[in-house]
């Protein structure tokens, strides 16, 4: 399931990051790799702000789409 589906608060593992190669290089870059936790602190407008490796970082609903968890 898509990354933009999770309840807040709730740990999960990425399994596939789906894209074209410079989407999923940019997101590797911010430390989206399969199997990395990743837990969303919230949600706003479908905009989400994520926890993964220790940070925290902003995405748009479109980008965070294409993390599959």
């Amino acid at each position: 399931m898509p990354l933009t589906l999770m309840d807040p608060g709730v740990e999960t593992e990425i399994r596939m990051i789906r894209g074209k190669d410079q989407t999923r290089q940019f997101l590797h870059n911010l430390g989206f790799v399969e199997g990395a936790k990743v837990a969303v602190v919230s949600s706003l407008a479908g905009n989400l702000i994520v926890s993964v490796k220790d940070t925290r970082v902003a995405l748009s609903q479109q980008m965070a789409s294409r993390i599959m968890v």
